[in-house]
């Protein structure tokens, strides 16, 4: 499995000082060196033809920053520091998950941060490491580590999230846009399986838009490796937005619902709404990805304008 760490602006002490510690040929050529075998700092200095000096303060750099480990091993003159890479892949998001502007503010919610769900099988959770509790139990959406989520699926149902209300004030808002990664739920995966998912905004229905399937055949592009070639594996990354206008999906009229029927000025929290209507021509099941798994590096992502 792959040892990654992520860095944001929200951690800028980190982001400095693992940035820090790639600013540098040799260092990285340390690095690359441990790609393939773990070596002591001896071994380093005669690959790369420096000082052993200067590969130790280099190691400790890297060690610091998280990048390599060591460990202290007998030598033929006593103890001698193996080095060892620590790291496969750094992802860098250079968005805050709340980010203010002059007219935007952008909240990236956790996919398994929802409040209330109803589902019903084939459904089930995972994180980035494994399955949260069994698959087909609905009970598993209650689990403490749902919050780790970064697939969930179901039949039918829906799941519900609140998104803090911060900056709508006096009903000043133009535009609510929610965006996520999303197909159809089907057993193991079928690429033809249409699927009707409808979003609804404080309780308003913004659109239902037909998933044409639950889509396999190739592995997402973020999905861990323990992560079975047989299962469902990426989807499309589908945008709802409402303005004065109505309520669309992917710049397509999809409802009459606009901006001011939503009222989005009252209360603490504007929810979210994504599942499948009882009524449903296709009821082909929902998909939702997470920051790691599928095509796309996000959550659900809500957009105010004001």
């Amino acid at each position: 499995m792959l040892k990654e760490i992520e860095l944001s602006l929200e951690k800028p002490d980190e982001l400095y000082t693992i940035s820090k510690a790639l600013a540098s040929e040799i260092r990285i050529e340390m690095i690359r060196l441990l790609n393939y075998n773990s070596l002591n700092v001896n071994e380093i200095s005669e690959r790369l033809e420096i000082p052993a000096s200067t590969a130790a303060l280099n190691v400790k750099i890297l060690e610091e920053a998280g990048l390599i480990q060591t460990e202290l091993q007998p030598g033929t003159r006593g103890s001698m520091k193996v080095c060892s890479r620590k790291r496969d892949l750094i992802k860098i998001m250079l968005r805050n998950s709340i980010h203010y502007c002059d007219t935007s503010h952008y909240i990236d919610m956790p996919i398994g941060n929802y409040v209330d769900c109803e589902v019903f099988p084939t459904c089930g959770l995972a994180s980035d490491k494994e399955y949260i509790d069994t698959e087909d139990e609905p009970r598993g959406f209650y689990h403490p580590n749902r919050t780790n989520a970064q697939i969930i699926w179901f039949h039918k149902g829906y799941l519900e999230y609140r998104f803090p209300n911060t900056v709508v004030q006096k009903g000043n808002a133009k535009l609510v846009e929610v965006s996520l990664e999303i197909c159809s739920e089907a057993p193991n995966y079928r690429n033809e399986w249409p699927s009707d998912i409808t979003m609804w905004i404080n309780g308003h229905d913004c659109g239902t838009w037909t998933s044409p399937g639950d889509f396999g055949g190739r592995r997402g592009k973020l999905n861990p490796q323990w992560w079975s070639d047989g299962s469902t594996q990426f989807g499309m990354l589908k945008t709802w937005k409402v303005n004065k206008e109505g309520a669309y999906i992917d710049e397509k009229k999809a409802a009459d619902t606009d901006i001011k029927a939503i009222e989005l000025e009252k209360g603490n929290y504007i929810t979210v709404r994504v599942g499948i209507k009882e009524d449903a021509k296709n009821i082909g099941g929902i998909n939702i990805f997470g920051g790691k798994f599928g095509d796309y590096a996000q959550h659900v992502i809500m957009r105010l304008d004001c």
